[in-house]
Formats: C-alpha cells, sequence, structure tokens
C-alpha cells in the first residue's frame, strides 16, 4: 500500500496529551473566530521582520494556518513556522528571540517532529519552531495551498472550526476539528502528483 511521505496517523486527542508539556502561557488570548482579514498578511510581515531582526535574515520562515488563507474564518492569531539549524542548542535562537518579545510556551514532539511553541502579544503570533527537514511544517505549507485553491474545503473547514467552537464534547478546540484535518489532508495527498497514495481509513 503506497503512502504519502507526509501522511501522519490519525490522533483525535494530540492537543489535549501535549498540555503536559506546557512551559508557560501565552501573552494574549486567541480571540473569537472572525471573518478573514486583509491584514494578516500585514501582520505576518511584522512577524517575519521581528525573526529576522533577532536572528537574520537566513532563516526559513511561512506564513501557516488559516490567517495564510484567503477567504478562510480563523482565530485573530498568525501562526508561524520557523526552521532554525538545530532545535535542541536553545542558546543559539530562543534568547534572541524572547528579547523582542517572544515567549517560550511549549517544548514538546509534534507527529514525531521536535518542535518548540513560542507566542507574541502584538501581533497575536504562534511561532513553531523546527529543524530543517520537519514533516510538520510541510504538511503545514501543503495544508494551506490546498485550502487556498479548494473553496469547497474551505468550506468544509470553517464549518468544522465552527462546529468546533460550540463543542459540548469537553475537546479542546484543535482536537474537535481533527477529523475534518485528517480528511482534507487525505484529499490532498491523493491528488499529489508526486506521490502516490492510498487512503488511510482513521479508526
Amino acid at each position: 500500500m503506497a503512502t504519502h511521505p507526509l501522511w501522519r496517523p490519525f490522533t483525535a486527542d494530540g492537543n489535549a496529551a501535549r498540555q503536559s508539556q506546557r512551559v508557560a502561557f501565552r501573552q494574549v488570548d486567541p480571540g473569537s473566530l472572525q471573518d478573514h482579514d486583509p491584514r494578516w498578511i500585514d501582520a505576518f510581515a511584522r512577524v517575519r521582520d521581528l525573526v529576522a531582526g533577532a536572528l537574520g535574515a537566513d532563516h526559513t520562515i511561512a506564513h501557516v494556518g488559516s490567517t495564510a488563507v484567503p477567504g478562510m474564518i480563523a482565530k485573530p492569531v498568525i501562526d508561524a513556522d520557523l526552521l532554525v539549524p538545530d532545535l535542541s542548542d536553545e542558546r543559539t535562537w530562543l534568547p534572541e528571540l524572547e528579547a523582542v518579545g517572544f515567549r517560550l510556551v511549549f517544548r514538546d514532539v509534534i507527529a514525531g517532529d521536535p518542535h518548540r511553541q513560542l507566542t507574541l502579544g502584538d501581533p497575536n503570533t504562534n511561532l513553531h519552531v523546527w529543524q530543517p527537514g520537519a514533516a510538520e511544517p510541510q504538511r503545514h505549507r501543503l495544508f494551506v495551498e490546498w485550502l487556498r485553491s479548494h473553496p469547497e474545503d474551505r468550506q468544509v473547514y470553517a464549518d468544522a472550526k465552527a462546529a468546533a467552537v460550540n463543542a459540548g464534547n469537553g475537546l479542546r478546540y484543535n482536537d474537535a476539528k481533527a477529523a475534518v484535518v485528517h480528511e482534507i489532508y487525505e484529499r490532498a495527498f491523493a491528488s499529489d502528483p508526486h506521490h502516490a497514495h492510498d487512503a488511510q481509513p482513521r479508526p
């Protein structure tokens, strides 16, 4: 059975499980879902410039998440993926980011990739830090590109986000929409002309 190299097994409670790896809390609450705001592109540019000023312009940083998708409802928080040469050597990158206002809130592993999550208050930001070659930032970019070009899945995901906000089953927001995210990835993987992929039913 062919499997896309970016495929990951479905996890229903991954976000809840990682809470034990939290080291601090974010500066500003994520806020409520709202219609897409074109100013989010400019907000990401501010984050990019802040990171470049702290670490140098040779670091790869990408705007990901729903605020990077025109037409998508989102919580007003910029998600960005940053690659650093050696994630484990925090002395080479973390103090510089903290000096310009970022705060480390998670030190964990996501789908096999070592990960650090920092937040920023203005603009409200989740900065996800990875090592080069990590699969998760590649998955994030694929997801954004898919949603930008597939309005039907934008609507499916928007509906899932709205339902997750109103869920009364005790699931955390990201876990409440995890099943729909997995299904969208399955469609994106199956359509990738560069890699064969057979559908992987979630349990």
